[in-house]
């Protein structure tokens, strides 16, 4: 099997990626930052404009593991440019809502696109890079994501209003179209005989639809007869799903990798670190608009200091990874990144006062 692509056919592919990652990583992100001026012009309480990107994730979170697993049948290249495809056609759905409802359903079209180009992305990393720079290869993939992170956060919304942010993907979506077409490898599916197994996929989808609904109208203060009864069905369909993922020759959740402890442990950080960025990213904008009195402007450049500070560390944390073990990497990140969300409680007060 030939270790990566060669050059330089190598670098249209890496740009076919990255433009790719940038598309997703922008829409999954400055969406945040326009909540509050979305909830104004659409005339809607901010609790109600949350969805705006709660569908966007609904989406990623339910059909993640499906279109992975589609992509070791059909191969990478396919899932990826039909995400493109799906996500840009759903951007232009964006810029034309003029309404809650038309919004949420444009975006919940988008995150299917972007769930599909995310399930494969690193699985083309992988075949695009030789084996010796795949943790290069990784590192310049985070610097993507925190450049379009803080380019998205002030840059778009300093100039236009928040339709452009959807707008500024038609462009950006086609050349990457065209890129991927041209450079991303075929890698070769290894899975003859082999089928897609769509009950998983359908109990997949429904057991973490379920689950979120259930948590998102326990946040909304639902009354508990409208939560309990989708709670308890998330958690009779996840029973059977696992117990179903379990005799299966290949299965769309490998569940036994759970019982290696070093994985386990993995995903239960992943989710965590995760879960606390994406609390910060959703709620940061409104006390800095609503409670501290910024702009909009302001507040894209607040929260550019995060990705700023991945920009520089993810490059040197993608050469260090080559030479020291990545768990030491990981928890030196994970306690700065511990003590960076700490600190943050004691600087409301600056801020509003500034």
């Amino acid at each position: 099997m030939q270790d990566g692509i060669p050059l330089p056919r190598r670098y249209g592919a890496i740009a076919a990626i990255a433009l790719g990652v940038s598309l997703s990583v922008l829409d999954g992100t400055i969406a945040n930052v326009a909540l509050p001026t979305i909830a104004g012009d659409l005339r809607i309480s901010p609790a109600s404009s949350i969805w705006v990107v709660n569908a966007y994730q609904l989406a990623i979170v339910v059909s993640l593991l499906a279109l992975s697993s589609l992509g070791d049948l059909i191969g990478y290249r396919k899932i990826y440019l039909g995400g493109l495809i799906v996500f840009t056609l759903a951007s232009l759905g964006c810029v034309l809502s003029r309404s809650l409802a038309e919004l949420t359903v444009a975006r919940t079209v988008q995150g299917f696109g972007a769930a599909a180009v995310s399930s494969v992305n690193t699985a083309l990393i992988r075949v695009i890079y030789p084996r010796r720079y795949l943790g290069r290869g990784m590192g310049i993939n985070a610097l993507v994501v925190a450049v379009s992170a803080a380019a998205g956060a002030a840059g778009v919304l300093s100039v236009a209003p928040w339709p452009w942010l959807f707008a500024v993907n038609l462009p950006l979506g086609l050349l990457a179209i065209l890129l991927g077409r041209r450079f991303l490898p075929r890698n070769p599916v290894e899975a003859h005989g082999r089928k897609f197994d769509w009950t998983s996929a359908v109990m997949n989808a429904w057991t973490f639809g379920l689950l979120i609904a259930s948590i998102e109208g326990y946040a909304h203060g639902l009354d508990a007869r409208h939560i309990v009864p989708g709670a308890v069905a998330a958690l009779v369909l996840g029973y059977f799903f696992v117990r179903r993922q379990l005799h299966r020759p290949y299965p769309l959740l490998p569940v036994d990798l759970f019982r290696i402890p070093i994985f386990s442990m993995s995903i239960v950080t992943s989710v965590c670190s995760f879960t606390a960025q994406m609390l910060a990213m959703v709620s940061l904008p409104f006390f800095l608009q609503s409670a501290c009195g910024r702009s909009e402007v302001d507040t894209g450049l607040l929260l550019t200091a995060w990705p700023v500070a991945i920009i520089f560390v993810a490059p040197l944390a993608g050469l260090l990874v080559e030479r020291v073990h990545a768990g030491v990497l990981g928890g030196i990140g994970l306690f700065v990144f511990s003590v960076g969300l700490f600190s943050l409680a004691f600087l409301p007060e600056e801020i509003a006062t500034d």
